[in-house]
């Protein structure tokens, strides 16, 4: 497996800004459509035996099945055509509810492209189904001496089309494939259907649905099985907070046992004799406050009024429109300023580049967001974090950033005039620190709540008055493998 340095967060903002309509004007060409369809389905589908047994495995949830049994004999019978094994072998999880009315067509013309068994629409067939039963079934063919299945589970690549979520979802499951000793993991393309798509943008997938998709796929598919590899960073995220209060969490994080904390950094004041803990993993960024708000209005909305939201243009559009109600840029005069900042309910304790001790640092009594960055894109491509020069890094002691180097980008947005700067990359935000760990701690007060998200996954996180809650965040031993369409 080829490897390549991941993308840094110092590349070009002009780039990052016209990403979109660069892909787009790309798909237009040519080369797409001189990619024979046949050509291409000898290159990415899988012996039809092989698809059929991954599909009964996943249905059945049975690797064991008589009927895959039968399956794995057929091709080994005396006098059979042996299978032609794929230069290149794929398949694709779609979320066929993202990208407004594309979802479905894509689902369509990806199973003319290289099957139906290889195609798996996420609202009946899920990452881990497909871990625990699909690939299950390959690796026992292969244990039993089947060369074709063996070397297709060795070439195998994912194929994800969907937003940033839907992403960090399948890498999540494909990245079990680690702790259970599983190799290799396979190493995953994208094909942009979100909002933002800055997982995409950020490994030279695109950041848009491509105008002349129909072409574009069948390019894209061909690429996916030569591009080479690169890796990821993944943050594990804990949560401990009072036991109580139910929390309406997104799809990535999940309730677990009580699971204490780092013990190398004691906690501040007493801790109530019950908790609820909840854990997930995060690609790209995980927020706490004012982007986290309007991210939440944002998706209730879109969850409530679906037709509002049918592309990312309308999204965009509406997103912006919540940015104003929410009052990221005008705060209500009867609001008591000294409430707005998140240094009212929040400390910041970090693990410093070089250094293995916890640090608490300061929070900026103007901001009203505070950002752990992974990625060189946010918000649909924008460079936060900023070119920051060499002598810079050195006065601050950042080196730097790349997505795979073991360090967080702390920074913090203040109002909504700020961030628009921020985001049309007229300014950074505000460095506040480079981390190999984070500890969020957060008391109520006269907050209630406060609102985070990971990925643009947002929740509403009630606080306490008497006790805190806490948001510890570490680097995934393993990383994830990706393609880079770069």
């Amino acid at each position: 497996m080829s490897s390549l340095v991941a993308p840094t967060r110092g590349g070009s903002s002009t780039a990052s800004g016209r990403s979109s309509i660069i892909d787009s004007l790309r798909s237009c060409t040519f080369s797409g459509v001189m990619i024979h369809k046949e050509e291409l389905k000898k290159k990415i589908m899988m012996p039809e035996y092989l698809r059929l047994a991954m599909k009964e495995a996943i249905e059945a949830k049975d690797v064991e099945a008589d009927t895959i049994s039968q399956l794995y004999e057929k091709p080994h019978v005396a006098g059979a055509e042996p299978p032609q094994i794929p230069e290149s072998p794929l398949v694709v999880f779609i979320n066929s509810k993202s990208g407004g009315r594309h979802g479905p067509k894509l689902k369509a013309r990806l199973q003319t492209l290289m099957g139906e068994e290889q195609v798996f629409d996420l609202s009946s067939v899920k990452p881990h189904e497909f871990v625990q039963y699909g690939l299950a079934c390959l690796e026992k063919f292969a244990s039993l001496g089947d060369t074709f299945a063996k070397e297709t589970r060795e070439k195998l690549r994912v194929v994800v089309a969907g937003g940033d979520g839907t992403v960090g979802w399948v890498l999540g499951c494909l990245g079990e494939l680690n702790k259970q000793g599983r190799l290799p993991v396979p190493p995953a393309a994208i094909i942009p259907l979100g909002t933002g798509n800055d997982l995409s943008r950020s490994f030279g997938w695109g950041g848009s649905f491509p105008f002349n998709w129909k072409s574009s796929i069948k390019r894209t598919l061909d690429r996916i099985g030569n591009d080479p590899t690169c890796y990821l960073d993944s943050w594990h995220v804990l949560i401990s907070m009072p036991a109580g209060e139910d929390l309406e969490i997104p799809y990535s994080l999940k309730a677990t046992e009580e699971t204490p904390l780092d013990q190398e950094l004691e906690a501040e004041g007493e801790l109530p004799e019950k908790v609820s803990c909840y854990q997930g993993v995060f690609y790209n960024y995980f927020s706490i406050g004012m982007d986290a708000q309007v991210a939440y209005g944002f998706h209730h909305l879109r969850n409530e009024k679906p037709y509002l939201a049918q592309g990312p243009i309308s999204n965009k559009l509406i997103y912006s429109g919540y940015s104003c109600m929410q009052g990221w840029f005008c705060t209500p005069c009867t609001s008591d300023p000294g409430l707005r900042g998140l240094k009212n309910i929040l400390k910041i304790y970090i693990k410093r580049v070089n250094c293995s001790g916890w640090e608490k640092i300061p929070v900026p009594s103007s901001v009203r967001a505070i950002v752990a960055l992974n990625l060189p894109s946010y918000g649909s491509g924008r460079n936060p974090w900023g070119h920051l020069k060499p002598e810079y890094l050195e006065k601050r002691g950042f080196v730097e950033a790349h997505a795979d180097d073991g360090f967080l980008e702390i920074f913090g947005l203040k109002q909504g005039w700020h961030a628009s700067m921020v985001m049309s990359e007229i300014i950074s935000a505000k460095h506040i620190a480079q981390a190999l760990a984070i500890r969020f701690e957060l008391r109520g007060g006269s907050w209630k709540k406060a609102y985070m998200q990971m990925d643009g996954e947002p929740w509403k996180q009630p606080l306490d008055n008497e006790f805190s809650t806490f948001v510890e965040i570490k680097r995934v031993p393993f990383r994830s493998v990706m393609v880079n369409g770069q």
